[in-house]
């Protein structure tokens, strides 16, 4: 049996994560990682395992062995969407961690067979009601889109590049989705704002139904037709790599919401309580590792550490 958080007597609904999946090398202050599992789709098809069945879309080459695939497996990851394609090696990407983690190089990218990738969907996911698209280019975010039957729940996350390179696509994608999960930098560039919360209301005025605006160690808001909600971070104290955050953010979140079965105003603040303790396991190791072993347990346990914090 998986563990996962109980969120409701109800079966969880299965969601859809469609995204990368890599292999890294991270160098920090204090520690060097390599060829350690990496990428949008497997931080947040993880997280979002603790709360419900995930489906994957990806692809991975020659190089990512079985170990690997068994990682995703055991958290009990569909994997009939992710591709073997043997025609060269896996995405790559190698990046440092200043001393305050704050700033981080891109010291090597290889796209690898991710270059030519194109997320075609199994017959079997296309009616899932919960759908999230990683970070991948905005036209391939779209191309899944246009794929699925359902009226689904779909948040996207994006990075810099693509806002630089295909803002116009990006806009129009996320006029097409009901929640953006995005950083404030990113948010600001999209918007020309120097104020998050400017920027976070011009994100509606985009068209985008609602925002999570992400903030690292000083926490997110939530931009949304009915107000805006304020969640600060979960104190952590053992910084480690910070890699994968804000994925596993958003798959925990689009996990927390297909268990409930909603996703009005309130269950998007609970959602965002459990996506903020979720992500805060991912950064106390490199790579999956601290997310992968923490259990639901600690999930919960930091869950009410962070209630009490908030509580007058």
């Amino acid at each position: 049996m998986i563990d996962r958080v109980s969120i409701t007597n109800e079966a969880p609904n299965p969601i859809l994560v469609v995204g990368s999946v890599g292999l890294d090398d991270i160098i920090t202050p204090y520690m060097k990682g390599e060829r350690i599992l990496g990428g949008s789709a497997s931080y947040a098809s993880l997280a979002a395992s603790y709360y419900a069945p995930v489906k994957m879309v990806g692809v991975v080459g020659n190089d990512f062995n079985d170990v690997l695939v068994q990682r995703l497996e055991r958290r009990g990851v569909d994997l009939r969407g992710l591709k073997r394609d043997s025609s060269g090696p896996t995405f790559y990407w190698k990046g440092e961690y200043q001393e305050n983690f704050n700033h981080r190089e891109t010291l090597d990218i290889q796209l690898n067979v991710f270059k030519n990738f194109r997320p075609d969907l199994p017959d079997t996911y296309k009616n899932t009601d919960y759908v999230m698209l990683g970070n991948i280019e905005p036209d391939l975010q779209i191309h899944v889109l246009n794929q699925l039957n359902s009226n689904a729940f779909i948040i996207a996350d994006t990075i810099e590049l693509w806002i630089e390179t295909k803002k116009n696509d990006f806009i129009s994608l996320a006029k097409r989705v009901d929640c953006l999960v995005i950083d404030d930098s990113e948010a600001k560039l999209l918007t020309g704002e120097i104020n998050a919360i400017e920027a976070g209301h011009k994100l509606l005025d985009i068209g985008t139904k609602m925002a999570i605006m992400t903030r690292g160690e000083y926490g997110a808001y939530l931009f949304h037709a009915d107000g805006i909600f304020a969640m600060p971070a979960y104190p952590v104290t053992k910084l480690q790599d910070p890699t994968g955050a804000g994925d596993s953010y958003a798959g925990a979140l689009l996990g927390y919401l297909a268990a409930a079965g909603q996703t009005d105003f309130d269950t998007l603040k609970q959602a965002m309580l459990y996506a903020t303790v979720t992500a805060s396991l991912t950064v106390e190791s490199f790579s999956c590792d601290s997310l992968e072993s923490a259990g639901s347990a600690k999930i919960k346990e930091r869950y009410h550490e962070l209630v009490r914090m908030m509580s007058l």
